[in-house]
């Protein structure tokens, strides 16, 4: 055999790799705070912890992924959305306990390289840091043709944020009488992909710029709407330490999420009617095509954060925000009610 074979022939490129990386160093310097220590491209990253902010400070930490979102951006050949998709779902997860986030730590595994294409997540990425005061401080890009085709992708993200230990949520207070207030979602969020696709694209065979006349937009536009964070609203009722218990409503919809911060005892009583279900969800129940219970056990249906307060501090939540009462806290054995 005479043809020498050489990194790229296998696969991966390098180059292209390299001039990602100097085409989102920018992006990632420019979320930077004052407590970011180290440059892109260090082994590790150094974060400064301010202890004069913090008196008894917790770590909180979570990872997640965009999952199958990805591949309607691929359809769509748009990619900045993702990005900003799963900073937002970080940063819900662990404002739940009252943290706000410190720094984020993104991984793309991708089957071949395109540095515009890594470009355009990242501006996403870094978009979203700066909107949570959030710090991207490092990341992984890897290239893996054996294991992505040569347009797939995965976008992982690592969030590491901070709550003084007095001042953690954790739901235990949540007690009878308590009220449950519902915070709308932008859409499907990152949950129920792989079977929204299913329904959009193999059963009724629509394509991503396929108008919708229920949803007055294209469907790429209602599948890839960026996944909220409730962070800026939300941040000002932590602060007054008002807020009992949140819930980010993820995959396992409303009765998934829910129960997890709901003690012992207590039962969440959630009134169905009590919000209108954006029209996205009910296109994708296509009539009774999709049972309702499966359609809440899989999507948000509306809701994307629920918080548990004191039945006083209702209305104050009510006029800054477009929170709406969707449920009580009662006793009862089963944690988590529709009704």
């Amino acid at each position: 055999m005479n043809d020498k074979i050489d990194y790229k022939k296998a696969g991966v490129d390098i180059s292209a790799g390299e001039k990602a990386v100097e085409l989102i160093k920018p992006l990632a310097k420019s979320t930077f705070s004052r407590n970011v220590v180290t440059d892109i491209g260090s082994f590790g990253a150094l974060f400064k912890l301010d202890l004069t902010k913090w008196k008894q400070p917790i770590l909180v930490s979570s990872t997640d992924s965009v999952g199958s979102k990805v591949q309607v951006a691929n359809l769509a050949q748009k990619w900045d959305t993702v990005g900003q998709d799963i900073v937002n779902h970080c940063v819900n997860d662990i404002l739940t306990q009252g943290a706000y986030p410190l720094f984020f730590l993104d991984y793309i595994g991708i089957g071949k390289v395109v540095p515009e294409h890594v470009e355009d997540i990242v501006k996403g990425i870094a978009l979203a840091c700066r909107e949570n005061d959030c710090s991207l401080i490092g990341g992984e890009l890897a290239e893996m043709p054996s294991l992505y085709q040569k347009d797939d992708f995965d976008l992982v993200g690592t969030i590491v944020g901070c709550v003084d230990e007095k001042n953690a949520i954790s739901g235990k207070t949540i007690s009878d009488g308590d009220v449950l207030l519902g915070f709308s979602s932008t859409g499907l969020h990152t949950n129920g992909y792989s079977l929204a696709r299913k329904i959009m694209f193999d059963i009724l065979n629509l394509k991503p710029d396929s108008y919708i006349n229920e949803l007055g937009k294209p469907v790429a536009e209602a599948l890839l709407a960026v996944h909220r964070s409730y962070y800026p609203i939300l941040k000002p009722f932590i602060d007054e330490h008002i807020i009992k218990g949140l819930a980010h409503i993820t995959g396992g919809g409303i009765p998934g999420n829910l129960k997890r911060i709901i003690p012992k005892g207590m039962s969440a009583i959630v009134t169905k009617n009590s919000w209108e279900v954006p029209a996205l969800f009910r296109f994708l129940q296509q009539g009774e095509q999709v049972e309702e219970a499966e359609m809440y056990r899989t999507f948000n249906m509306g809701i994307g954060m629920i918080a548990v307060v004191n039945e006083e501090n209702v209305n104050q939540i009510l006029k800054k925000t477009d929170a709406k009462v969707i449920g009580t806290i009662i006793k009862g054995k089963q944690k988590v009610v529709l009704q």
